[in-house]
């Protein structure tokens, strides 16, 4: 048979024909016989099977194998290269008569054909056995698990029907897998030991905080326009409003009365309440009604022009009541917050009257003991303890400053605090701390008044809170309505801003001539940690060590000063970053050599018209420390804790000061709650005077 039929006529027969058993059988005259029946039988196939290379092939195929001793009975296994390389030769006739031959190799042959060995007697070949004994003898060799499994076995490979290149392919995925389950099962126990704890270290790392503003899953989310129809009644009585107006004006009495019935009757169905599950069972029926009637009012009063003129006449009237209410709501925050609450004002009481009255208790500490009252006042100057300056009014808070610093310091004894108060409270500040000595701690209260220093003639701001043009812009003496001039300047009528208590911090070098560094805290902050790797600082030659508030565009310079004034444009930056007080440390060499009190007296001489910045004291120090503050940790100092209640809970906890600056400090029932606790952990409560004035509130 010729050999060079090209590849293509090898596809086409390929395509034409299906996949059949092909039996090899190598019988004289037998080929001659079969090519002279192929010119009348179209579409069959006969195979030719050259004598040494086929017969080879095909006694490999029927199961048996040189390398295991049999190499001798196998006729050409000389001429064996690769059973892979077997050729088949194959003669066709096509559709017009004509006989087409092509090669094929043993690779081409499908697993569905069977091969039979040429030296076998007939009874002796392969049968293809059923498919269930098939997959059988499949799992039986798979199962085995190994490359070398013996396919010596005739009724074996035919059973199976597998073409032995898969079948190799196959024991060795199987044994590949199996092999690879040993080693995993035989794993160092160290390795899965530190495998499991990396999982574990892992878990414990993650992050599962619920993002509450974000959360779906929260109750608020669980039921959807839980107030609709809440709000289609306040509509329809918007509405019904507007065409009783309407109706009263074209002379529709019965249509004004119907009107307003139905309000009467829908306002009476709200009530108080906020969701629907709080309005009255007849409720529905009465948006029923309502929506009839608009319509009917709509069908007879109905006109574009007029309708768009009175509901901007609602419009506006509603945005001026919501002015009003939102003056109204500021002047009492503002209010609340500057109004002393009645338990703190009779502890105040309790102690002043103690201080005056009680014989018992010794007014000065060491009265008795001239040694032990030396000792005290070299603590009041020793520049080698941590000094503290305090300004308060606030017997509570400033008791809670000192309780929570001692309390959290590593060396309780070489903590000094100076107590600055007014006239008015220095008798129960006092007695507070004569009767509650902090643990080891120093602490000297002064009464402000008895500073000789502290006049008009030398006190710029002093002088200013005494003019009547001051107490005429901030008080409206000559009108007796708070809220005649509106919200604009009821920040500033809080007494803080008036109080010359609040401006003793410019004056640090008067009042503590013998020192050289001392931390500032104001009486509404909460000490966390240990304070004293502050003294330790290098400030660079700075006067203030204090903590930026700056956030992107937020509590720069210009969200406190006006730079439309030459005065301020000229020298300050408007980007400049804003720091804060309540925490500062202070130089007080570098404020002595820098004339930090001259230039304060300076500026505050320029502002006494109010044109560079309002009241306060942070402005006028912003404009003081300008170029000579220090940036601290942020760690330091965490402010906002009374006014903004979306500061990061994990922030308060690492802060070594917490700062409830805003009006909702945490003695008033202002106080933002979650706050709260900072705070009260400090209060002494086991004090009598304390007990009796807060009874009420426990």
């Amino acid at each position: 048979m010729a050999s060079s039929s090209s590849s293509a006529s090898s596809a086409a027969a390929a395509a034409a024909y299906p996949r059949t058993t092909l039996r090899l059988r190598r019988r004289p005259g037998l080929l001659a016989l079969l090519l002279i029946l192929l010119c009348f039988l179209s579409f069959q196939v006969v195979i030719h099977v050259p004598a040494t290379r086929s017969a080879v092939s095909q006694w490999l195929f029927s199961g048996h194998r040189a390398d295991h001793g049999t190499r001798e009975n196998c006729p050409g296994c000389s001429k064996l290269q690769d059973v892979d390389k077997a050729e088949k030769t194959i003669a066709y006739t096509d559709q017009h008569g004509r006989i087409k031959l092509f090669k094929i190799t043993a690779r081409e042959f499908g697993s569905s054909s069977i091969w039979e060995n040429p030296w076998l007697p007939r009874d002796s070949q392969p049968v293809a056995g059923t498919l269930r004994q098939q997959e059988a003898a499949r799992d039986r060799l798979l199962a085995s698990g190994s490359e070398t499994t013996n396919l010596s076995s005739t009724e074996t490979l035919a059973t199976t029907n597998v073409d032995p290149i898969k079948l190799r392919r196959q024991v060795f995925r199987r044994t590949r897998k199996e092999r690879r389950v040993q080693e995993l099962l035989q794993m160092d126990k160290k390795v899965e030991l530190d495998m499991r704890n990396a999982a574990i270290n892992s878990s414990s790392n993650f992050n599962n905080k619920v993002r509450g503003s974000y959360n779906i899953w929260r109750p608020e989310f669980r039921f959807i326009n839980t107030d609709s129809t809440l709000r289609l009644m306040k509509d329809q009585i918007i509405m019904a409003k507007l065409y009783a107006t309407l109706a009263l004006s074209q002379k529709e009495p019965d249509m004004y009365a119907l009107l307003m019935k139905c309000i009467k009757e829908s306002q009476t169905a709200i009530g108080d309440a906020l969701i629907d599950s709080e309005l009255d069972s007849s409720a529905l029926e009465r948006a029923k009604a309502m929506g009839h009637v608009l319509s009917s009012a709509r069908d007879v009063l109905y006109s574009s022009g007029e309708v768009s003129r009175k509901l901007r006449v609602m419009l506006q009237s509603t945005e001026l009541n919501i002015d009003a209410v939102k003056k109204q709501n500021s002047f009492l925050v503002q209010h609340a917050a500057k109004t002393v609450p009645i338990p703190l004002h009779c502890l105040h009481m309790q102690l002043t009257t103690d201080y005056y009255f009680r014989d018992d208790v010794t007014k000065e500490h060491f009265d008795d003991d001239a040694l032990k009252a030396e000792q005290y006042k070299e603590k009041l100057e020793d520049r080698s303890l941590y000094h503290y300056a305090i300004f308060s009014d606030n017997v509570l808070a400033a008791s809670v400053v000192v309780r929570s610093t001692v309390t959290n310091a590593n060396e309780p004894e070489k903590h000094v605090f100076h107590i600055v108060t007014d006239r008015l409270n220095f008798a129960a500040m006092k007695m507070w701390f004569i009767t509650h000595p902090p643990q080891l701690a120093t602490v000297h209260v002064e009464n402000m008044d008895n500073f000789k220093w502290l006049n008009s003639s030398y006190c710029s701001v002093l002088r200013q809170l005494e003019s009547a043009r001051l107490k005429e812009y901030y008080f409206k003496a000559h009108n007796p309505s708070s809220l005649s001039d509106g919200n604009e300047n009821l920040k500033y009528r809080n007494p803080k801003y008036l109080s010359m208590l609040n401006h003793l911090r410019f004056y640090m070098p008067e009042i503590h001539p013998k020192l050289e560094k001392i931390l500032f805290l104001d009486d509404d902050v909460v000490v966390q940690k240990d304070l004293t790797s502050l003294w330790d600082i290098d400030l660079k030659g700075m006067v203030n060590g204090a903590v930026e508030t700056c956030k992107e565009s937020f509590h720069r310079f210009d969200t406190y000063l006006n730079f439309s004034h030459p005065k301020i444009s000229e020298n300050f930056d408007p980007h400049a970053c804003g720091w804060a007080f309540g925490m500062n440390m202070f130089d007080l060499k570098e404020w002595k050599k820098r004339n930090i009190t001259g230039i304060y007296h300076y500026w505050q001489d320029l502002n006494e018209d109010r044109k560079l910045w309002k009241l306060g004291t942070l402005p006028p120090g912003l404009i003081t420390f300008y170029n000579l503050t220090y940036p601290l940790n942020r760690t330091w100092h965490v402010l906002g804790l009374g006014y903004d209640p979306a500061v990061d809970i994990a922030e308060i906890d690492n802060a070594a000061v917490v700062h409830y600056n805003g009006n909702y400090k945490p003695w008033l029932d202002l106080a933002i709650s979650k706050y709260k606790t900072y705070w009260s952990k400090y209060v002494d409560v086991d004090n009598s005077h304390v007990q009796h004035c807060y009874e009420g509130k426990q």
